[in-house]
């Protein structure tokens, strides 16, 4: 895209200027100027009074027929056998997306074996699996899904595509995106229909989660974005539906994959896998020091939980970043939900927000985290938290 000024028919009235996000456009001799910072949004098309500015396709671009493209693709994110939560959750929101664009709901798995888990993909929802299977794709590598996935786009055409905002997911979607030409919404927290266009609209924090941001595909197919991991629920599983199945052959050689999986390091364990954790136990500054985070460490352990940490946490060095919750680290939905020494920043509470129930425990009573918490505790976290590990223990005894 390029958005161009005719000067002949500019009336220097500064509208687009003001209108620009970017601040690309500035005004030489009363007439506007486009600067290098133009990103070809077009908000200073549409506001242009006299139609003095235009924004027009590349030479090199190649318009597609956007009407060829049809029904919501799911990419079911696997690993050893098992598909991950977020392609249930985004499943789900799928659904609805194919409902209200009266189209068709489709699963996309990969992986060599992986045909048996069709049927947990039909119960979530989806009207048609596409498996792809070979014993190159036993673990996921860039070179290999992208060109499958490639492939399966140029051949399907569907009209939205939704990925898991996972490290294979965001490693997998822009690189798709680029091979078939069209744009990708990152992180993405909600999604719906714009009514005006009948387009996905995609939100995504900006700013550093200060503003949301709604964006539209207007010219490419498909609509692609990223969605993080317990931003949406995942749906009640129906095993008595059933649905299309289609096998692809898998056209991926050995010698076409670049890189080899030589060993599989656990660098985290349980404790600190928040996207599938019913129980998070999260510590903030308010724990004064990292040899206090025993406490949360053991609370967790009792619970059967995960560890999660606030970025303050994280930034000095106390918990390694896998442990983060937040804008800036993950997004979870548990069902509880402990907060313990945590303030409540806006952006910590942005990434657990989902969450069932939310426990805050802080000796500030003036705390943000108690507006987000359905039972709080004012009191020093360094008393609250023995006595807590008391009483689960006690309960836990009993049982």
């Amino acid at each position: 895209m390029a958005v161009k000024v005719n000067v002949e028919e500019c009336i220097g009235c500064g509208a687009c200027v003001a209108s620009c996000p970017f601040g690309a456009l500035v005004m030489q001799a009363d007439k506007a100027s486009i600067t290098e910072a133009c990103t070809a949004c077009g908000a200073c098309v549409e506001i242009c009074p006299v139609s003095a500015i235009t924004r027009e396709l590349e030479a090199k671009t190649v318009q597609i027929d956007v009407t060829d493209y049809k029904n919501v693709w799911v990419f079911i994110e696997q690993v050893e056998g098992q598909a991950k939560n977020v392609a249930h959750e985004l499943l789900g929101e799928g659904r609805k997306l194919a409902d209200a664009m009266g189209q068709k709901l489709a699963g996309v798995l990969i992986g060599d074996s992986v045909q048996p888990l069709a049927q947990e993909v039909f119960a979530s929802g989806a009207d048609i699996v596409y498996v792809v299977e070979g014993p190159e794709l036993k673990n996921y590598s860039t070179d290999g899904y992208t060109t499958v996935f490639t492939d399966l786009i140029q051949t399907y055409k569907p009209a939205v595509v939704l990925i898991g905002a996972t490290n294979d997911g965001r490693d997998l979607g822009p690189r798709v995106a680029c091979r078939v030409g069209t744009g990708l919404t990152a992180d993405c927290t909600n999604l719906g229909i714009d009514a005006q266009t009948g387009l996905v609209a995609w939100t995504r924090p900006a700013f550093g989660g200060n503003i949301m941001a709604t964006i539209l595909c207007p010219d490419h197919r498909p609509q692609m974005g990223t969605v993080r991991p317990k931003v949406f629920k995942r749906p009640e599983q129906d095993f008595s539906r059933s649905g299309q199945l289609v096998q692809v052959a898998n056209k991926v050689k050995v010698q076409d994959i670049r890189t080899r999986l030589i060993e599989v390091v656990r660098v985290c364990t349980v404790a600190c896998n928040l996207e599938e954790a019913e129980i998070i136990v999260s510590g903030g500054r308010g724990m004064g020091k990292p040899e206090n985070f025993t406490l949360i460490e053991e609370l967790a352990n009792v619970l059967g939980g995960a560890v999660g940490a606030s970025r303050a946490v994280v930034d000095a060095g106390w918990k390694p970043q896998p442990h983060q919750v937040g804008q800036t680290g993950k997004t979870v939905g548990p069902k509880i939900y402990f907060a313990c020494g945590i303030s409540g920043a806006i952006q910590h509470m942005a990434g657990m927000s989902s969450s069932d129930i939310v426990i805050a425990i802080n000796k500030d009573a003036d705390a943000p985290i108690f507006k987000a918490a359905d039972y709080g505790i004012v009191g020093d976290v360094l008393e609250v938290l023995p006595a807590l590990i008391e009483e689960f223990k006690k309960i836990k005894q009993a049982c």
